[in-house]
């Protein structure tokens, strides 16, 4: 049987799709997740064949997991995961069995923020960033600081804005260091804050060949960490700014050597120039494919299935929208008792999807993470400013209703 495995999934999102389109193609899937839950509602997976409950940080275990799956007849085809941190520990493991085209160094180097902001340190795209380490003088540091606040704080592995912090003085620098040692980073990365208007670019190689499948505005909203609330597919981009977005993007994958696979980038165009807000290896997740598939008709998590075959994909667009897709964040804390108005958002024009996240039980509070993001509303149209409405104000028919503590 030809075999994919996948490393780690989320119940919804880009990943679970991910294992959805590779049953559809015809093989055989093995997930191997740490989330005892998933085991426990194995009906939730229809799609996954095998599932095996395990530690994934353990390398060695995978790699014995990975040979347990061979030795059952299995043929392994590929070794993926769309979830961080595991993209380059998915390649690394398939390296291991002599197959992959997809190399895990860019993606080790993507997955890490301190790595890409070293790689591409001499790039215009490239904001001033530093970094501090545990062992070196927290004053002289703070000192080599004065005049660039407002900064940015974060550790190298942040994901999803989990942890990344805003900080307008000095004080606020130290408290945010000192935080992150705390939790045990050995090294902390500061950056220059940049404020324009943000986008965020799916991208997919193949061969060499860069393909930039999707642009999107982002909408930010800053609670007690930056969540993107909104993201609008754009259907039509002038041929001088896509010019711009295809050139800094081939010149910034050129420097990771990236040859094969998929990524996105957040970047904020700020005085006619782009900057690189992060890179990441993988397709965004979320509603991202949903949004593509919707605006245009590729089912990205596929093709990019396809690219780590070594198999040509294909970007050809079968139409073309706009999509707004609405996150859903909520201002209190409590456990959640219900969720009303999903029905009602059926009656707005445009309405494609509606998606809640959380079960009666959960406790649910403000956002820390985009992982605090409740749900979402996404809505097309051929009128930009009408899938933006249209989203937003089916959005306002949900409501959470919750239980104090």
């Amino acid at each position: 049987m030809k075999t994919i495995v996948f490393i780690g999934t989320n119940k919804s999102g880009s990943s679970r799709e991910a294992i959805k389109a590779a049953e559809r193609l015809g093989f055989f899937i093995v997930l191997l997740t740490d989330r005892k839950i998933f085991i426990e509602n194995r009906l939730d997976f229809p799609d996954v064949h095998q599932m095996v409950l395990m530690e994934l940080t353990n390398f060695d275990l995978l790699k014995e997991n990975i040979s347990k799956i061979q030795e059952q007849g299995k043929i392994i085809v590929a070794v993926l995961s769309f979830i961080d941190p595991f993209v380059h520990v998915a390649a690394k493991l398939w390296e291991k069995l002599g197959l992959t085209i997809v190399s895990s160094d860019p993606l080790l180097k993507m997955e890490n923020k301190i790595l890409t902001r070293e790689l591409l340190k001499d790039l215009p795209v490239s904001p001033y960033f530093s970094k501090f380490k545990k062992d070196e003088s927290m004053h002289t540091f703070i000192d080599n600081q004065v005049g660039r606040y407002p900064l940015i704080v974060k550790t190298p592995d942040s994901t999803g804005s989990k942890d990344v912090m805003l900080v307008k003085n000095e004080q606020q620098l130290v408290r945010s260091i000192n935080n992150f040692l705390r939790k045990g980073a050995i090294e902390v990365l500061i950056e220059e804050y940049l404020d324009g208007p943000q986008y965020l670019i799916e991208v997919c190689v193949f061969n060499g060949k860069v393909y930039i499948v999707a642009v999107l505005e982002q909408e930010i909203e800053f609670f007690e960490r930056f969540i993107v609330t909104g993201y609008c597919l754009l259907m039509d981009i002038e041929d001088a700014f896509h010019k711009e977005i295809c050139e800094t993007v081939s010149n910034i994958l050129e420097r990771f050597s990236f040859k094969n696979g998929s990524c996105h980038l957040e970047m904020r165009r700020i005085n006619q120039q782009w900057k690189l807000i992060e890179i990441n290896p993988r397709i965004s997740g979320g509603a991202m494919n949903r949004i593509v598939e919707l605006g245009f008709g590729i089912n990205l998590v596929e093709e990019t299935i396809k690219i780590n075959l070594g198999q040509e994909p294909n970007f050809e667009r079968k139409y073309s929208k706009f999509v707004y897709a609405h996150y859903i964040t909520i201002e209190e804390t409590g456990t959640l008792i219900k969720v009303t108005g999903r029905n009602r958002c059926f009656k707005f024009p445009g309405i494609e999807e509606v998606y809640i996240k959380p079960k009666k039980g959960k406790l649910l509070h403000p956002p820390l993470s985009m992982g605090d993001r409740y749900g979402y509303v996404l809505a097309s149209s051929t009128n930009k400013e009408d899938a933006i409405r249209y989203a937003k104000e089916a959005a306002k028919e949900i409501s959470f209703y919750l239980e104090p503590i």
